[in-house]
């Protein structure tokens, strides 16, 4: 059952986002970058929605009180990262506009990609090494002020349940080039979206939203080892059956 529940999903994935993306894609030539980021959003809530009916995947939110209030109110979200499912759940559940950093290569995915490159995002050419950290600032400095959140995860790819990957100091670093708070996010999608795994289990993923943590005086390195720590300790809480 869980297999031919993953089956339907994904066809309803890819049956929505070509009409969906097409129509983005094309409204896009008539639409501000806000009312594009909310269209293409639209799409992502489709896909969590469709998660929830079909695979029985339910979110169990705490800690919004913790989001900055006010339309321009900057943050730096630092999410765990375990799965595809809070790529497609952060943009569905946030207030404001969430501009990933992200690879160039995913530009090239077929309508997904398409429609990421007609949105105001930051996508980064990693051949380019210390240039394309400074282009991250660039535009990152200009999308908080618009009042969009940029949204990192600092482990930098999926990382298995139960376990932590090398926490790059990337967005600890923005962060403070910006004068924008860092909030932490954990997050215990894995255990019915596991890494890699075509198969999805029905459950509850808690996505836990940790307090902003000022970045003013603060070092790179130093501020994301607290970031890591809340991080890592507040999985432990909520998935202890992972790190026994």
């Amino acid at each position: 059952m869980a297999w031919i529940r993953s089956v339907l999903h994904l066809l309803w994935m890819v049956v929505t986002i070509i009409p969906w993306a097409t129509f983005a894609i094309i409204a896009s030539l008539f639409v501000n970058s806000t009312r594009m980021y909310w269209i293409c959003a639209g799409w992502l809530k489709v896909a969590v929605n469709g998660g929830q009916w079909i695979l029985g995947i339910r979110n169990r939110i705490t800690g919004y009180e913790n989001l900055p209030i006010g339309t321009t109110a900057p943050a730096v979200l630092l999410v765990k990262h375990q799965s595809t499912w809070e790529t497609l759940v952060m943009p569905a559940i946030m207030p404001h506009p969430l501009a990933y950093v992200f690879k160039r290569e995913l530009l090239y995915i077929p309508f997904f990609g398409w429609s990421m490159a007609r949105m105001d995002m930051i996508h980064i050419d990693r051949k380019q090494g210390p240039r394309a950290f400074a282009k991250v600032v660039q535009q990152g400095r200009r999308l908080l002020k618009q009042g969009n959140w940029v949204i990192m995860f600092p482990e930098g790819t999926r990382i298995p349940r139960g376990e932590a990957g090398q926490y790059k100091s990337g967005g600890t670093r923005l962060a403070i080039a910006c004068g924008a708070p860092v909030i932490p996010i954990a997050v215990t999608s894995a255990k019915c979206w596991p890494r890699k795994a075509f198969v999805k289990r029905p459950g509850i993923v808690d996505i836990s939203i940790g307090k902003p943590i000022p970045t003013t005086g603060r070092h790179a390195d130093e501020l994301m080892r607290e970031v890591q720590a809340w991080i890592e300790a507040e999985m432990r809480r909520l998935d202890p059956d992972a790190y026994r």
